[in-house]
């Protein structure tokens, strides 16, 4: 005896093809699910996803980025980076710096059933595929010659100290790498010298040797610098007041979160809270929230 069980699926103009997929889906193949391994996250962690790019150093070099920073390849990134956190509301803190971004969604974060697999694929790829939508806001003279792409993984902190600990590594590795690749290009750009004989130049020096190269050959003050290049940016979900009205957005932030002082400000992440308040003048809106209110 058949039995029909109605499906959202159900053909009517062709109820003999519904029964045959219905009987595939019950098929003797079906056995393969058995496969599947589901990779829970274990609860009461905090949720880090870090994206980073794959071999960037080619594709800057392919797509004439300034040298040591181009600052649209990174408002590309936090644009990116922002399409995320708009989309998926556990995220409440955002860091970002040169081709890598790193998420964290809050410890009683229940998405996808805190799936392993489902958190990783749907942030990265939902952050690819925004770097290249956005590519031709933020490099209207340069066509995308290949598509980029980014790996990613998940890294589960304990305790409040461990995932501070993690961000002031992000940002310490941001300010490193960063006095170094000024220097080097100095040397190269301004200097003249190959890049191997940079390399052999700086290689064994100090942060203090670096700051004395800069300012002696070179008239530069490292502590001038663009402060987006030196520490990287932070996105926060915060509520600012826009014309009699209270604004959600999220808000890229250039400043140092290694400090206490940070975390006492914005208090809301580690206490997984509602989003403060954040008081921006209307000159000095931020061009990334702009373009999330529709002014730009």
């Amino acid at each position: 005896m058949l039995i029909f069980k109605y499906s959202k699926h159900f053909n009517f103009l062709n109820p003999f093809k519904t029964l045959i997929i219905s009987t595939m889906a019950n098929s003797k193949f079906e056995y393969v699910r058995t496969f599947e391994t589901e990779d829970y996250l274990l609860p009461n962690c905090w949720i880090v996803v870090r994206i980073d790019g794959k071999s960037f150093h080619k594709f800057s070099k392919k797509h004439n980025f300034d040298k040591p920073n181009d600052l649209n390849a990174l408002k590309l990134m936090n644009k990116a980076a922002s399409t995320v956190m708009e989309e998926y509301k556990d995220i409440l803190l955002a860091y970002g710096q040169s081709d890598e971004f790193s998420f964290v969604l809050r410890k009683d974060s229940t998405l996808y059933n805190r799936r392993r697999s489902k958190i990783c694929t749907y942030i990265n790829s939902l952050f690819s595929s925004s770097y290249v939508y956005f590519w031709k806001d933020h490099f209207q003279d340069t066509k995308l010659k290949y598509p980029p792409s980014f790996d990613s993984r998940i890294v589960l902190y304990p305790t409040d100290k461990n995932l501070r600990d993690y961000f002031s590594w992000r940002q310490a590795d941001c300010h490193i790498n960063n006095l170094y690749n000024t220097t080097f290009w100095a040397l190269v750009l301004k200097g003249g010298l190959s890049n191997s004989e940079a390399e052999q130049r700086l290689c064994g020096t100090l942060s203090s040797d670096k700051h004395e190269i800069l300012f002696s050959e070179f008239s530069t003050n490292y502590n001038n610098e663009p402060v987006i290049f030196k520490k990287g940016t932070i996105l926060l979900r915060k509520k600012f007041k826009y014309k009699n009205s209270n604004k959600i957005v999220v808000i890229p932030l250039h400043e140092d979160l290694i400090q206490d002082d940070f975390w006492v400000r914005h208090n809301e992440i580690l206490e997984i809270k509602t989003c403060g308040f954040y008081e921006i003048a209307d000159d000095v809106i931020p061009e990334l929230v702009l373009k999330q209110l529709c002014l730009k």
